[in-house]
């Protein structure tokens, strides 16, 4: 009898934590009160070796995974919202998304990637809205720069981040504005002792050798992201490699005056049929930028700038539709040396995810690039409408729910997500 009362015991204990068992549902519409620390725990939730769903289109781009203590635990410390759910109703929701007439898909995250962020280990007079993001998320993330690019450590990482940078060797085009200031005169010279240190007879030629070994990163199998003037002047220093686009201020000789007929834009990830801005004193890289036009031409301005993301299909366009997830599909427009890009200039196999229509401008695009992917991103910071030079940096807790910002969160998780086979 003793025996007969132990198995039931052990049968109601395992029915038990079967019938109760449980997921976690961290909303990502409305009711979620810190959309990007909720990136974070999904990050975080994938560092312990635990599966992730990332419910596409369904409540703002949730995400599930199983219940655990711990992971309440941490839900509760870093304030983001969540919903514990019964095994059949996470089934149901499941159920529910694989819908083929519903525009919505659960696509599984497995492996974290490893994050690399460009920038330069001194001090700059601006932040970066990636590191401050990541930071805030707790997302972890490692500094590299020239030295390390040209010494292959890219190997090391699955994602990597361009910094606000200036890919062409003209210091970003502050000369005019800032030539006399301090940190613009240590940036030059620390700039063009790293390029003699590495065996480069200019800046310049630096930064076009660190810009192949990204393109090489990328063409093996690398997630690229870029934002502000990291974006157009990438791909104008591999259209222009071997011409000479700096004049004396920036380089001590003359820049290349048949500059335009020589550049080749078959060798840009984005871009082709620009113009490089020939002014040397011009805060401008090139035509494809659309600083200058949007206030001038379309009379964009604080209350009316805004882009529109685009809306894909979940189950036949998962990666587009990942980078797009959003609580909002309106989302509010800011500032940049590189703001947009005219579309008159993107390339035809590029996808356009983000764009203000009655400006001609994208926002927000994306490409393939050999095994790998690039996203370019428009703009300094998400949450700073004009944000300048020597500002302080943005306070992250009071956005938290920033639709700007999450979608850089979204290209930092869509890598972990399980490849699917190619839809025929």
């Amino acid at each position: 009898m003793k025996f007969l009362v132990t198995i039931a015991i052990i049968a109601c204990s395992l029915f038990c934590s079967s019938a109760f068992a449980s997921q976690i549902l961290v909303p990502m519409d409305k009711d979620q009160k810190n959309h990007l620390k909720a990136y974070g725990i999904a990050y975080w939730v994938l560092k312990k070796d635990v599966e992730v769903y990332w419910l596409l289109n369904y409540r703002g781009g949730s995400f599930m995974f199983a219940n655990n203590k711990a992971f309440t635990d941490e839900l509760t410390i870093r304030g983001v919202s969540y919903e514990v759910i019964a095994d059949a109703r996470s089934t149901s929701i499941l159920n529910e998304i694989s819908n083929p007439e519903i525009n919505q898909d659960a696509v599984k995250l497995e492996k974290p990637p490893k994050v690399a962020v460009y920038s330069p280990k001194t001090k700059q007079p601006w932040d970066d809205a990636v590191t401050m993001v990541l930071t805030y998320a707790e997302i972890p993330y490692e500094i590299v720069y020239d030295e390390e690019i040209i010494n292959n450590k890219l190997l090391e990482y699955d994602w990597l981040h361009l910094h606000h940078e200036d890919f062409t060797g003209q210091y970003g085009r502050f000369y005019s504005g800032y030539k006399n200031t301090p940190w613009y005169q240590q940036d030059v010279k620390n700039n063009e002792a790293m390029a003699a240190k590495l065996g480069f007879a200019k800046v310049s030629e630096l930064k076009l050798g660190v810009a192949k070994k990204i393109r090489d990163f990328t063409m093996g199998g690398g997630f690229l992201f870029a934002m502000c003037s990291a974006t157009d002047s990438y791909d104008i220093a591999l259209a222009a490699e071997g011409i000479d686009v700096c004049e004396s201020m920036y380089d001590h000789d003359a820049a290349d005056p048949q500059m335009n007929k020589k550049i080749d834009d078959s060798k840009c990830f984005a871009f082709e049929k620009f113009t490089l801005s020939t002014n040397p004193f011009e805060y401008e890289f090139s035509s494809i930028d659309t600083y200058n036009s949007r206030r001038q031409k379309y009379g964009v301005n604080k209350d009316n700038d805004y882009f529109t993301l685009f809306e894909f299909s979940a189950k036949w366009d998962p990666v587009p539709t990942m980078l797009n997830q959003s609580h909002e599909q309106l989302i509010k427009g800011f500032w940049g040396q590189t703001v947009a890009f005219d579309k008159s200039y993107i390339k035809k196999n590029v996808l356009v995810l983000g764009e203000n229509k009655a400006a001609n401008e994208a926002r927000y695009i994306h490409g393939e690039f050999g095994k790998g992917t690039w996203t370019f991103y428009g703009g300094h910071d998400p949450e700073d409408y004009e944000h300048r030079v020597e500002d302080p940096p943005t306070d992250l807790n009071l956005h938290p729910n920033s639709a700007g910002y999450r979608l850089i969160l979204n290209n930092i998780l869509f890598p972990a997500a399980k490849k699917k086979k190619q839809k025929t």
